[in-house]
């Protein structure tokens, strides 16, 4: 069961780290212009910022470092991106779908970081193939 979380693990990342690399630095100022566009001050500071946000997140999912703090850091970025750049609900026609699909996936993968960091919390080492355990201990909850 261990190679599975691992896997879990790995595919749930590598999304973030994916994202950081190849939107966020890659192609910062395309990046940056959606940004820009949808209401985000200082477009291009913050992309970089969140780029390195969440491949920090991405990374540390993926390798087992302090999984459960890596996860919650993947749910304040999802549920910050959905809110303040997925706002479907100030767009008509095709772009209300677009960003309401986006809106849907972030909140979706907000949903499963919680569930990552909780189980990462409360098993803490027991689950095993981490490089460094939990930054939080709610066992006892």
């Amino acid at each position: 069961m261990v190679w599975v979380i691992l896997l879990g693990r790995i595919l749930f990342g590598a999304i973030f780290v994916g994202s950081a690399f190849g939107g966020h630095f890659a192609q910062n100022k395309e990046t940056a212009q959606y940004a820009e566009m949808r209401g985000i001050p200082n477009a291009s500071v913050m992309v970089y910022l969140t780029g390195i946000w969440i491949g920090l997140a991405g990374f540390g999912v993926i390798l087992g470092i302090w999984t459960d703090l890596a996860a919650l850091m993947i749910v304040v970025w999802t549920l910050g991106s959905a809110f303040l750049v997925h706002h479907f609900w100030t767009d008509e026609g095709m772009m209300e779908t677009i960003e309401m699909t986006n809106f849907m996936k972030n909140l979706s993968l907000a949903g499963a970081g919680l569930i990552l960091f909780v189980v990462f919390a409360w098993a803490g080492d027991a689950i095993g193939l981490q490089m460094v355990g939990p930054a939080f201990d709610i066992s006892n909850l």
